[in-house]
């Protein structure tokens, strides 16, 4: 089967498209036949070596995808050969075929597309275990989301209007602040073009926002946790901007506020079965119209060093996925 392999790490340029041997699914496990595989931020540091998880070369790379199962292994009860699912293994996503425990395949609703399905695991899992389980956010709250339009922003932006918060989109450009507006973002923040932190004080009456949502870091992090209120919660979703940001430490005393990180990935290993419930109740919400999967761009695999590129430097709105077949 044809793969995109990382032998050595490094840059996209380094990752090589060659043929491999076919999957065999063991037990519990089955073949999915890939049709597209999304693309995230941490794929960048995965081939780099410099994931939270290390996986020495050579090994193909790609963290969600969605298929239909060809083979199923002698011990699988859930699954079915010809089964649309949707999956988020620790890599291989970024080939023709994948074996995988039955366990991390679920059933790729009817409403939604193979792109669809292959932009649901990571970040949808990322964003709403944020707010559900870290943050525990409530209705009416004030939810900013720094990097509104991105792959994982969006996600915010959406569950944060689902679960009835008044979403403040924060952005590099205007443009991008419309995109996040189209999904259901109530107020808007460029800040690029004003201080983010009086910004975010002046949308809430000077009261300071409820909880921040950064994917992003950098330079920005500190003056968005500087707009956030009394008993406020900071999520530490990722480091976008390629700089890990260093607050001080007296911001979080002088609010009582917390700095929480998420790792979504490790909570799902430990508590798998609230992983699960938490999947489950994202379908529900996909069902009722409240959540749709933003893919706005989909390459195919021969063009893996543009899409590197354009996720890498945050030049694409909404979510990027390989199309496979």
């Amino acid at each position: 089967m044809r793969a995109l392999v990382c032998k050595t790490f490094g840059p996209p340029e380094d990752l090589v498209i060659e043929e491999v041997d076919d999957p065999v699914a063991n037990d519990n496990e089955v073949i999915v036949d890939i049709h597209a595989a999304g693309i995230n931020f941490p794929d960048m540091l995965v081939i780099a070596g410099k994931y939270q998880v290390r996986v020495e070369p050579p090994f193909i790379p790609g963290l969600e995808l969605a298929g239909v199962v060809s083979e199923t292994g002698s011990g699988v009860t859930q699954l079915s050969v010809g089964d649309r699912v949707f999956a988020n293994p620790m890599g291989g996503g970024f080939a023709e075929r994948i074996s995988i425990n039955e366990n991390l395949a679920f059933p790729l609703p009817d409403i939604m597309s193979f792109e669809q399905g292959a932009g649901f695991p990571i970040t949808y899992c990322t964003s709403y275990h944020a707010l559900k389980d870290v943050a525990k956010i409530q209705p009416g709250e004030s939810l900013l989301v720094l990097g509104a339009a991105g792959g994982i922003g969006t996600t915010a932006v959406e569950l944060g209007k689902a679960m009835d918060a008044r979403v403040i989109a924060a952005a590099s450009s205007d443009e991008k602040l419309q995109f996040a507006g189209s999904i259901g973002a109530d107020d808007f923040i460029n800040y690029t073009e004003q201080p983010l932190k009086e910004a975010a004080r002046k949308l809430t009456g000077g009261k300071g926002v409820d909880v921040v949502y950064d994917p992003v870091g950098g330079e920005i992090a500190e003056q968005a946790l500087r707009g956030a209120g009394w008993h406020s919660r900071y999520l530490v979703v990722g480091f976008a901007s390629g700089d890990i940001p260093r607050f001080p430490a007296n911001l979080a005393l002088l609010k009582e506020a917390a700095i929480m990180g998420v790792f979504s990935g490790q909570w799902a290993a430990v508590d798998p079965a609230a992983h699960v419930d938490n999947i489950l109740e994202m379908v529900e919400l996909l069902a009722d119209g409240k959540i749709k999967p933003q893919i706005t761009h989909a390459y195919a695999l021969e063009d893996y060093v543009q899409a590197y590129d354009d996720v890498a430097n945050r030049r694409i709105k909404g979510k990027t996925v390989f199309k496979i077949r």
